[in-house]
């Protein structure tokens, strides 16, 4: 087993979804946290949350594709003792559209929160961790990075570049257990959006993601988020630089 109590880790979309369920799941093991997300004001209350349960806790609200606002996180987590690494649970979908029906703000949108938010903690991160000789970095990956899937096209590139920036990571800094966490399918905002999505792949879009609502196959954002925790509980460094799926454990 592997423990990381009181060490502290850097979560980024913990507003929200999945990331705000982890960040409660990783209090209960006594994990500090830095928090990272957009809305600050749901931000807040997970860090509220996660302190009510007895350890550090801080957040900043801001766009982790900012080099300012991923550096600042890297250095308030060094800063509460014993970092740890970092979890980018960070996405953007934009469900619907055809890629050419794609402004370049959203697209770009997209692109940064999985792919520029990644590296720039990776590029911050990266040395304090190879300094300490080892750490953790898990990124969230997803099926998508393996598909053609018309209306979320973008979703599926930054994806698969995301998957893609942490296997190099692996790569390069072997020190640290870099792992490609895929957290099944689970009911967020980005599943409601998918299935009430406009666009010219909205159609083929929701013929995917309407049964697994019908069918009741989603999972909570808690089950999905305990995976994850039990998962890091245990052994992880044998996923090093490979896909980690909830579904194949």
């Amino acid at each position: 087993m592997t423990s990381l109590r009181n060490k502290t880790l850097v979560l980024s979309g913990a507003s929200s979804g999945i990331g705000a369920a982890l960040a409660v799941e990783l209090a209960k093991e006594g994990v500090n946290l830095v928090l990272g997300a957009r809305t600050e004001s749901k931000l807040l209350a997970t860090r509220d949350a996660c302190r009510k349960l007895g350890v550090k806790a801080e957040c900043l609200a801001g766009d982790v594709s900012s080099s300012n606002v991923a550096q600042e996180l890297v250095q308030i987590a060094d800063v509460l003792g014993r970092f740890h690494g970092f979890i980018h649970a960070a996405g953007v979908l934009a469900p619907g559209p055809f890629v050419w029906e794609l402004t370049k703000t959203r697209f770009r949108e997209v692109m940064d929160s999985s792919v520029s938010g990644a590296h720039q903690l990776i590029r911050h991160a990266t040395p304090i961790l190879l300094d300490h000789g080892q750490g953790l970095a898990i990124f969230f990956g997803s099926g998508a990075a393996d598909r053609a899937q018309p209306g979320i096209g973008a979703y599926c590139a930054a994806k698969a570049a995301e998957e893609h920036l942490a296997r190099q990571l692996a790569a390069e800094a072997p020190e640290i257990t870099t792992i490609i966490w895929r957290p099944g399918v689970v009911e967020t905002r980005m599943q409601s959006d998918a299935r009430q999505s406009k666009g010219g792949g909205a159609e083929q879009l929701k013929k995917v993601f309407n049964p697994w609502k019908e069918d009741g196959i989603l999972l909570t954002p808690q089950q999905s988020a305990r995976g994850l925790v039990d998962f890091l509980l245990d052994e992880p460094e044998k996923y090093h630089g490979k896909v980690a799926d909830i579904r194949e454990l």
